[in-house]
């Protein structure tokens, strides 16, 4: 056992005998559809917050979001996303026919608004199997579409999930999508919490930082067995080399402030990697940029990392592109993939100057390389919930 609690990464990897990988991306972000688009406004730390036109702000405290122009539909972007995704994987219909759907969601946007007789048919599990059906997805009846509704871990949750039954051989391929279009209900509910940034930017880990702001997300990957994507011809994006999960029950919306949930979910990752902490040369961090949550996540990478903390670079893309709720963490994820494909670092946009509970190696500039095999994308959400991705090259 290390002094700081946490146990030490072992050299042999736990992770079932086949190897998850990603052939397919896609995404929605304020910066536009596509990939690339996100990917380079990670790469430069330019925020993509601008004041809300979508709905009525003008009672709330906060007017600033992370908007897509106009106004999209949730149901129509996720069909969107996942078809480019599996367009990029180049999986036939007959494949994508036998593919499962792992969707995360806040919930179906009609839901709130539905008769009473009617809102069944706009559970979470019921749009996901409805996003299935539109995107030509199936699986079987024992295996439908299942959603992921548990916050701020819910794509990260869904993707570890896709990951271990691919693994341990239990299917070649799930397509694990997220979305989430910022309205007025949970805007209301942030603002009325003083959770929102009063100064209408996002500022992780910094000094005078006041608090998240939201954006719209909306993505999708296709996980795959590494055999599988062999077999077929398929480009391998990258690796899920490991994956771990943690809840501290601390509080229902404050984290551990030792970080010892979220240290634990690293060390899992790491374990079931076979991976030294010293081997990850970026860290994608949950960073929401409120000061209770970035100190505890602070504490969790030093607690989980050791004397290699000083060393590894990190960033939150939440000071991009916003808090995307259950999506943000498929968003996050996407960027570490193509970090690491495209050897850059993403910058943590809107520092100001060091917090002292928050010493980390933060990337504050554009065009510093990444230059490494391993990364993670971590994420932490209310009620304790806490989860660990690491991310290898091909």
């Amino acid at each position: 056992m290390k002094e700081n609690g946490a146990l030490p990464a072992p050299r042999a990897p736990r992770r079932g005998t086949e190897t998850a990988v990603v052939t397919g991306a896609s995404v929605v972000s304020a910066f536009g559809r596509g990939v690339e688009p996100l990917v380079a406004a990670a790469f430069d730390g330019r925020p993509g917050f601008q004041p809300v036109g979508r709905f009525d702000v003008s009672a709330r405290r906060v007017g600033v979001a992370a908007l897509l122009p106009g106004s999209p539909v949730l149901a129509g972007e996720l069909a969107r996303v996942i078809g480019e995704a599996c367009d990029e994987a180049g999986l036939t219909a007959a494949q994508r026919a036998d593919t499962r759907l792992f969707l995360a969601v806040h919930g179906d946007p009609g839901l709130a608004r539905a008769p009473e007789p009617e809102k069944p048919r706009h559970g979470a599990d019921a749009f996901a199997g409805a996003i299935a059906l539109s995107s030509a997805l199936g699986g079987s009846l024992a295996d439908p579409a299942r959603a992921y509704t548990s916050a701020c871990v819910a794509a990260s949750t869904a993707v570890a999930d896709a990951a271990a039954i691919i693994a341990h051989g239990r299917a070649s391929r799930i397509v694990v999508a997220a979305g989430y279009l910022v309205e007025p209900d949970q805007f209301a509910l942030f603002d009325a919490g003083r959770a929102l940034a009063v100064d209408g930017q996002v500022r992780p880990f910094s000094a005078d930082r006041s608090g998240l702001l939201l954006g719209d997300g909306v993505g999708a990957v296709v996980v795959e067995s590494a055999a599988s994507a062999r077999e077929r011809g398929a480009t391998v994006l990258a690796r899920l080399a490991g994956w771990g999960r943690a809840g501290d029950a601390y509080h229902v919306c404050k984290p551990s402030p030792d970080g010892s949930g979220l240290s634990r979910a690293i060390t899992a990752a790491l374990q079931r990697g076979g991976v030294e902490p010293e081997a990850v040369g970026y860290v994608n961090a949950h960073g929401s940029g409120t000061p209770q949550s970035d100190t505890a996540e602070s504490a969790a990478l030093h607690r989980a990392f050791g004397e290699a903390v000083a060393a590894v670079r990190v960033s939150s893309t939440k000071s991009v592109h916003g808090q995307a709720l259950e999506a943000s963490a498929l968003l996050e994820l996407i960027v570490t993939v193509f970090a690491l494909r495209g050897g850059l670092l993403p910058v943590n946009a809107g520092y100001l100057g060091l917090d002292e509970n928050c010493r980390l190696n933060l990337v504050l500039g554009g065009g510093a390389k990444l230059e490494a095999d391993y990364a993670l994308s971590i994420n932490s959400a209310f009620g304790g919930a806490n989860t660990a991705v690491l991310v290898g090259t091909p």
